[in-house]
């Protein structure tokens, strides 16, 4: 019959003694062992003795394991970066053994006085750098500024429109219906105008004088023209704020008795502006300008009352 594999328990003082047979290079079991227990009881004895040994061995002799290097390579993950540790902290201390200065805080000096921010500077105008903008009218070149209109005659009122004027000017806001292209505007301070057209020649920023006029007044005067007025006696002023897109058009074109259809694209843009100031001039105004006083005449424009 064949042998039942038998387990086998073996004391602290056995595995001191099966730990020392092998560091001695003796046979652990002898034959007559071997014939008695088998080949079964071999195999378990062979794993449970060599599991043990090894556990005794790490716990009576941790130096010599960590300084094997096969054991080092055969380790587990968690035992490496434990080894690595330890050497690292080894290196550490055989290194700087006591630091040369203990760690101290930097003192920092404090002040009361709030840290003063420095504005930005406002870069002046250089006529001879092309990225200068300027700021005001005298930065401007006098061969870039607006030319100032040339009248061949001193303006002329009568005296009518003198005495209304006064009532006319004092009396705000007013309108006017001034004419660009031959289409008339009426138009008041704060409107936005969209003209059904795109200027050339214009930026959005750019003020422009509305000079063509057919009638100004206010709630309860009216000056008219004849047909326009004097651009002297008031003033209209427009700013260019952008240029507006409509959305795009589709046309579709044929001929007769053809299968082919055309389509026409268009897409207009129109320009848009603000109007800024519209004022009427005061009688002194007229005069320091040098306006002449006339007698009544139907070419002369005249303020109404409305009633």
């Amino acid at each position: 019959m064949r042998p039942q594999a038998q387990l086998m328990i073996f004391s602290s003082k056995r595995r001191a003694a099966l730990a020392s047979n092998l560091t001695n290079k003796e046979p652990l079991i002898s034959r007559n062992s071997l014939s008695a227990t088998g080949k079964g009881s071999l195999k378990m004895f062979s794993r449970s003795v060599f599991r043990s040994l090894a556990a005794d061995l790490r716990l009576s002799a941790p130096s010599s394991i960590l300084s094997a290097a096969p054991l080092r390579q055969r380790a587990c993950l968690h035992q490496t970066a434990l080894l690595r540790t330890q050497q690292q902290e080894t290196q550490t201390q055989s290194s700087s053994p006591t630091p040369e200065s203990p760690l101290s805080a930097t003192l920092r000096a404090q002040t009361s006085q709030p840290e003063t921010q420095n504005a930005p500077e406002v870069q002046s105008y250089d006529p001879s750098s092309p990225s200068s903008i300027p700021h005001t009218r005298a930065d401007v070149p006098i061969a870039k500024q607006p030319v100032a209109p040339t009248f061949d005659s001193p303006l002329e009122v009568t005296k009518s429109l003198m005495s209304r004027l006064p009532h006319l000017a004092g009396q705000s806001p007013h309108y006017v219906v001034a004419e660009l292209h031959a289409r008339p505007y009426l138009l008041t301070e704060g409107d936005h105008v969209r003209l059904p057209f795109l200027m050339p020649k214009v930026k959005t920023g750019d003020i422009l004088r509305f000079n063509r006029a057919s009638a100004l007044g206010s709630r309860d005067f009216t000056m008219k023209g004849s047909p326009h007025l004097d651009e002297r006696l008031f003033e209209c002023r427009v700013r260019v704020t952008g240029v507006e897109s409509e959305p795009m058009r589709i046309k579709e074109k044929t001929k007769r008795r053809q299968r082919h259809i055309k389509q026409a694209r268009s897409k207009h843009r129109y320009t848009i502006m603000r109007v800024m100031e519209v004022r009427v001039k005061t009688p002194e105004e007229l005069l320091e300008e040098g306006a002449v006083v006339i007698e009544e005449n139907e070419d002369t424009p005249k303020i109404e009352a409305r009633s």
